[in-house]
């Protein structure tokens, strides 16, 4: 992860770590870059990745992104593990929920700070939303859910049979609250200890029990929500730093997801503007390195400028 610092950000970029959230003050300046790197290490016992996550209200995908390198299931103890807290918000307006699935993250912008909470996205082909702003209509103190037809026969070709509607409880896939959006999708809880940044829902977002009590609690009724699909985020900061964050892109065939390859990247035209605008001072090196590495940490591209 060539080029990226472990930062110790000025106030207007603090953030901090309640029970439910990881929430940053929103800049006032135009700044962009929030928050910071922690280092851990793991501890001893039968300590998996997924256990570190959700400790530090971390995604699975942030995690693997920032340690590509740690076995996922019993990670060496003492070895040190990143944990990839500092992050660029998403270019678009800082206002109610903004969901990336790219790097598997929702921001609740509200009082002039950000929550932000990892999710679980929906399953290739049964894709999460993207480019579509929405509210929410409702929210659900214990769902039911109604799988398709589709679904059901999908559970039985692996021989589980599900019920026409499932009840409301600890066994129901939709957790125990929801946030419904639209008319056919939902942020809601799960009934599972995995799949927090990955891909495993059927287009609905899926969050750990805590975090959908916490916006079950605290978003209001008819609240903006906007789903995105950004795997790069660029800032040039007001005092001069310019960095790229880069997660992997979500795959679009079955043949990426068994690839051992990396996925294509493709630029938007805001990512080639910025580019383009600042290329005598990126180091080209740093920027490459990141297209391969694609740690999902914010990386400072001018350090010798800056």
């Amino acid at each position: 992860m060539k080029g990226f610092i472990f930062s110790f950000l000025a106030s207007a970029a603090l953030c901090f770590q309640s029970a439910n959230a990881i929430t940053y003050k929103v800049p006032t300046n135009g700044s962009r870059v929030v928050g910071e790197v922690l280092v851990t290490e793991v501890p001893g016992g039968n300590t998996s990745l997924e256990a570190i996550a959700a400790e530090y209200q971390m995604g699975f995908s942030n995690m693997l992104e920032a340690n590509p390198k740690i076995d996922v299931y019993s990670p060496k103890a003492n070895s040190r593990v990143l944990i990839p807290q500092q992050l660029i918000l998403p270019n678009t307006v800082h206002e109610g929920i903004v969901v990336n699935s790219a790097e598997m993250r929702l921001y609740y912008y509200h009082d002039g700070v950000v929550d932000v909470l990892p999710i679980g996205i929906g399953q290739l082909g049964k894709d999460t939303p993207v480019n579509w702003i929405t509210k929410v209509q409702r929210k659900k103190d214990g769902p039911t859910w109604t799988p398709t037809a589709k679904t059901r026969a999908e559970y039985a070709a692996m021989g589980e049979t599900l019920p026409a509607v499932v009840p409301a409880g600890k066994d129901n896939p939709m957790g125990l609250y929801a946030l419904y959006v639209g008319n056919l999708y939902a942020i809601h809880g799960t009934n599972a200890n995995f799949g927090i940044g990955l891909r495993v829902s059927h287009g609905c977002i899926r969050l750990r029990d805590a975090d959908i009590k916490y916006l079950f609690d605290h978003v209001p009724v008819n609240t903006r929500v906007e789903f995105i699909n950004e795997p790069i985020k660029v800032a040039a900061e007001p005092n001069g730093a310019l960095y790229i964050e880069v997660h992997q892109p979500l795959s679009k065939t079955e043949a990426e997801i068994n690839s051992t390859k990396h996925s294509r990247l493709e630029l938007s035209s805001e990512v080639t503007q910025f580019i383009q605008q600042y290329d005598s001072q990126i180091d080209d090196e740093v920027i490459q390195a990141e297209f391969n590495d694609r740690s999902g940490i914010p990386v400072l591209l001018n350090p010798i400028q800056f």
